[in-house]
């Protein structure tokens, strides 16, 4: 293998789900572009934030809605990678029926459906299919039980869609991070004393960036991997190693 090619995506085409917010999945798409994919992004709003706004082709996309994850499969001919950053989390809510119920059906049956749609597409392309999990795939919160019990399904189901794909070339794999700035920890990071008790756990005594997913995703989507399916990479910063 030319290792000094295995980074180059060009003229391949990537779908990076739930990348309309920054975050994980828009610094994900810009780590593909940058190598020369061809990107497209979606999200649950009209339109992704502004700063994203012309730059990749956009779908407006509720993967709890299985039809509509199906109509966007069928505009694909082929599709040589997709990674699902679409997930929810409610600290303190999710006890709650509805919202228990909601979270699941966004981090877990959003997961299933964008599988059963895109297979025929990866398996042409012999892809790769890429979720995100989380740290909490293996320990519990007190606080957000719909997303661990999620998320540890996420981790379940990469491994169960990798043996179940890979006669078709596909290979699937996820990656867990760890604390990471995003929209999503603003309430966690608010908290000073929580702030500081994640740093001095973490190895290597920081919060992860979203740029710091970007690297695992192309390697995992990459000929370097080609050897790689049904793993769930942590990039945490050692916070679960301790």
């Amino acid at each position: 293998m030319d290792f000094t090619q295995a980074f180059d995506f060009s003229g391949r085409k990537v779908l990076v789900v739930g990348a309309s917010r920054g975050g994980i999945g828009a610094a994900i798409a810009a780590g593909f572009a940058r190598c020369g994919a061809s990107v497209t992004i979606t999200g649950v709003e009209p339109a992704p934030i502004e700063a994203d706004q012309g730059r990749y082709p956009y779908a407006q996309l509720d993967v709890t809605d299985s039809g509509a994850v199906q109509g966007l499969a069928d505009q694909y001919p082929a599709l040589d990678v997709l990674v699902n950053c679409a997930g929810i989390g409610r600290r303190d809510e999710e006890f709650e029926p509805a919202m228990f119920k909601r979270v699941l059906e966004t981090n877990l049956f959003g997961m299933m459906y964008l599988a059963n749609s895109f297979k025929r597409h990866l398996a042409a392309t012999r892809g790769s299919f890429i979720a995100i999990a989380s740290m909490y795939s293996f320990f519990g919160s007190a606080r957000v039980p719909a997303y661990g019990a999620s998320k540890a399904g996420v981790a379940q189901l990469t491994k169960s869609l990798a043996i179940a794909y890979a006669p078709l070339g596909i290979r699937v794999n996820a990656i867990a991070p760890g604390f990471i700035v995003t929209e999503q920890t603003v309430r966690a990071r608010a908290d000073e004393s929580r702030y500081r008790r994640v740093v001095e756990r973490t190895p290597l005594g920081r919060w992860g960036d979203p740029p710091d997913l970007a690297g695992p995703a192309l390697f995992l989507a990459s000929p370097a991997a080609a050897f790689v399916t049904g793993v769930v990479l942590p990039v945490d910063g050692g916070y679960t190693a301790t």
